[in-house]
């Protein structure tokens, strides 16, 4: 898809088969393991990959959108201004996770070029904006 954003995949997510099936799906990403190596990839704390990925102006897929509300990795997605996509039930299995996300890419392409901050919540139909800030 033109205009597609690189994707930075958060350790929630699984390092193996939910980036396989967003690559088989046309989506360029790179995994937390990838990015900084195994078993180093397990002492980054969220804050440093928030900050870090965005400043590169890749957006972000997570699994757990309760992140807004931990002081620290709100105030990094502040910051630096990330643009966040996490998945509205964390209980889905691999296959499920990765189909929220390519059902939505054409939603989450538009809204990744507006600028961050922003956390969306992904469903089974649709995004949805949730509060940060």
């Amino acid at each position: 898809m033109a205009g597609a954003p690189f994707v930075f995949i958060d350790r929630s997510l699984g390092r193996i088969q939910v980036p396989r099936l967003l690559r088989a799906g046309g989506i360029e990403l790179i995994t937390l393991a990838e990015h900084y190596g195994r078993p180093q990839d397990e002492d980054v704390d969220d804050p440093t990959w928030i900050t870090e990925a965005s400043e590169r102006g890749w957006i972000l897929f997570m699994k757990d959108q309760r992140i807004r509300r931990r002081p620290a990795e709100r105030q990094a997605i502040i910051d630096s201004r990330a643009r966040c996509f996490c998945l509205s039930d964390g209980s889905l299995g691999f296959a499920d996770m990765a189909g929220r996300y390519l059902a939505n890419w054409p939603a989450i392409v538009r809204a990744s070029a507006q600028p961050g901050p922003f956390l969306y919540s992904v469903r089974a139909a649709e995004i949805a904006r949730l509060k940060v800030d």
